[in-house]
């Protein structure tokens, strides 16, 4: 395993990660909120980089000024809840600090017995939507999460040996990860996915977002041409002062198309609906994601 050394000696390695994680796990939700408010505008501060990809993708989206300072904070504010969402205990539920809008849209989903197609913008604390509907869903229709993998070799182990939990399973971005999410789904359970993720070259489609083109993937409409499954938004909003997290599902009200050559359709339908979605809550959405990149040269889903 490949170590690396930080400030003072400090040896990233994936059990100091662990036990750092843990010992911020511990602290109260609003403690690391306020401390990730404080990373964020650092973050923002020290990287013209950073912050120029962030001013100029809110302002192409038309976000006013105080929504774009109030995001600031929140980017922050996403990575300092991850101790606590990722270490604590299995059995230890999110329970009241999670409140559940729309439980009828995905309970009338899940009836239907086809299976759900999940997509989760770049939106809130999405890491918290896929726990939140694994407490509550997952023992019956477990949840698939399609992820790629962290570069840094410290964050991907770590990640491998928390992200799961009851209800919840994850799936690599490859063709075994596909093949995965599609037995899922034939199951009956449901799969979730990040649609404004750039994908690998050849798994998208250049479709408009907020106006400007963004090459956006095409698999949400290839999972539900083969398995016949319901499409709904969740994304989860985060609430001030550490009182926890609300969690929306939403319908797609646009039909994807069936046709299998309809790609480009079927990406810009997935973009206006996130559009909708982060217009409600400018101020939780990633600016600073490279949404408008290039997509890699070599694609992740071509082998096992």
């Amino acid at each position: 395993m490949q170590n690396a050394v930080g400030p003072q000696g400090f040896r990233i390695t994936t059990n100091n990660m662990v036990k750092l994680f843990r010992w911020l796990s511990r602290w109260p939700l609003w403690l690391l909120h306020v401390v990730g408010s404080v990373m964020g505008w650092v973050s923002f501060c020290l990287s013209s980089s950073y912050r120029g990809r962030f001013l100029a993708n809110a302002r192409q989206a038309g976000v006013p000024w105080v929504s774009r300072l109030g995001a600031v904070a929140q980017a922050g504010r996403l990575v300092a809840e991850l101790p606590y969402l990722w270490m604590r205990p299995a059995q230890q539920p999110l329970g009241s600090r999670l409140h559940i809008v729309g439980a009828e849209v995905i309970e009338e989903a899940l009836a239907q017995g086809r299976g759900v197609v999940f997509l989760t913008p770049h939106l809130g604390a999405f890491e918290a939507a896929a726990q939140g509907y694994a407490e509550h869903y997952g023992r019956a229709h477990p949840l698939t999460v399609l992820y790629r993998p962290a570069r840094k070799v410290w964050l991907r182990e770590l990640m491998d040996n928390v992200r799961a939990r009851p209800g919840l399973l994850t799936a690599p971005a490859n063709l075994s990860g596909v093949r995965q999410m599609l037995r899922a789904l034939k199951s009956g359970g449901a799969v979730g996915l990040l649609p404004d993720q750039v994908p690998p070259l050849g798994m998208g489609e250049w479709a408009p977002f907020f106006g400007r083109p963004a090459y956006t993937m095409t698999l949400a409409a290839r999972l539900v041409q083969q398995t016949g499954a319901k499409v709904l938004f969740v994304w989860c909003r985060r609430l001030p002062w550490g009182r926890g997290f609300e969690i929306r599902f939403e319908p797609l009200n646009e039909s994807l198309p069936t046709q299998a050559e309809a790609g480009v359709q079927s990406a810009a339908i997935i973009n206006r609906a996130m559009e909708q979605l982060i217009c409600l809550c400018p101020q939780q959405y990633l600016w600073g994601y490279h949404r408008y990149k290039a997509p890699a040269e070599a694609s992740q889903m071509t082998g096992d």
